[in-house]
Formats: structure tokens, sequence, C-alpha cells
């Protein structure tokens, strides 16, 4: 399977602070496994043979990121970060296609705190969406009983929950599409969450692929105590 995996474009968005961690510095500079999230969250992408370059995204006064051993690769580009997620990835896509960077060309958007994805879900990803006319994203069905409640936080309804996948990343498109959706919904001031949903606005279903559910992304400060211990027991 290796050898027919698409080549493909890696985009790291990590121009964010992660407010929720409480910590001295953006959660992707914090430690895990003695080096970076961030580092781990790159090093997927470094190790494929497929990839043809990734593109980061920053705060214009990050200075964490000169510090990582990463920083010099060769393969890596730095772009401005925007002041949310999806502005962040459109300024890594002009950049792909200043490069000279096809239309057609697949690219990986991965959240800069999801330091665990396995090589198997990546290789899944690519192989399942290779051919695919829209791209699409690792997801996991949601295992718990989900209410939906009113303002003043009180159950209205008990979800079904057969339908309700959670989204994970890699999201996986092309770069020509996934330009056009954000760009058009950002002038639109449409509500874009991540990738996916510029592409559902924009009127296409991206395809859901069923990946790990340990690919999680560190909002809290129990996430990471989570994969600090779970790293402890895998060593």
């Amino acid at each position: 399977m290796i050898n027919s995996l698409p080549a493909f474009w890696a985009v790291i968005p990590a121009a964010g602070v992660g407010a929720r961690m409480a910590a001295d510095r953006p959660k992707q500079y914090l430690q895990l496994g003695g080096r970076t999230i961030l580092e781990h969250s790159l090093g997927c992408f470094l190790d494929h043979p497929s990839l043809r370059g990734l593109v980061v995204s920053l705060a214009v006064d990050d200075p964490y990121w000169p510090n990582l051993a990463c920083a010099g690769d060769s393969r890596i580009q730095r772009v401005e970060g925007g002041a949310e997620r999806s502005g962040s990835v459109l300024n890594a896509l002009l950049h792909l296609h200043a490069q000279g960077a096809d239309d057609e060309d697949w690219v990986l958007v991965h959240d800069a705190a999801r330091p665990n994805l396995s090589r198997e879900d990546l290789d899944k990803l690519l192989d399942e969406l290779a051919d695919d006319p829209v791209g699409g994203l690792l997801a996991v069905p949601a295992r718990d009983t989900l209410k939906r409640v009113d303002k003043h936080g009180r159950v209205v309804e008990t979800v079904d929950r057969s339908v309700i996948w959670q989204a994970y990343t890699p999201q996986m498109f092309r770069l020509g599409a996934l330009h056009r959706a954000l760009a058009d919904s950002l002038v639109a001031d449409a509500l874009i969450t991540d990738e996916a949903s510029a592409m559902e606005w924009a009127g296409l279903k991206p395809r859901l692929i069923e990946g790990r559910a340990d690919n999680l992304k560190v909002t809290r400060p129990e996430d990471l105590e989570w994969l600090r211990q779970r790293w402890a027991n895998r060593r």
C-alpha cells in the first residue's frame, strides 16, 4: 500500500495560545516524552515518504519555534498565523500556491496540539481518500450518551449518537478546493471551525475515515497528563 499512497503537503496551524491549559507558554510547546507537543505533531509527517513539504503557521512574535531542532529542517516552511485557525490555514495555502503547488495537490491539515497521530491512521487516510472527489478527515464515532441542553443547562433531549462523530485531524482536501472554500467563507463571515466545515459550507460532503480514539487533541491539563502516563507505560 505504501508505494501507492498519494504525495501530499502538510499544514500545521500553530499560532494559538491554548488559554485553557493555563500554562506559561502556548500548549504546543509544552513537553511530552522529551520533546514538545508540536514536535510530536510534526514528526508523523516528517517521517512519511510521501510528504512533499510542510508549512507551519506561527504567531509573528513566537519566541519558542527557533529553539526547536526541527526549525532548521529544509522541508518545513514558516508563515504568519492568522487571528483564527481558518486564517492560519489560508495563509499556508497561499504560500503553497506561491511556491508552485498545484490546485489538485492533496493537503493534510493537522492540529498542532494533536501529538499522538499514528502512522497507521495517516496511511489509512491517504489510502482511502486517494481517489475521492472531495476528500475527508479522520473521525471517531461518539461513544457516550449525548444530551442537548437549553441556555440554563437543562436537558432538552437525548441525541441519537449513532449518527454523531467526533471530527479529528488530519483533514485531507485538494489545495484549490480548500483554498476557495476557506477564502469564500471568510468573506461571507461564516462560522468555520475546521477545514471540513469550510468544505461543507461550500456545498461539498467530506468523507469520514474512522481513526484511533487516542489521537486526541491536548486542550486541558488532564489531556496532557493522560498522554504522559500513556507514553510512560509505552516506554
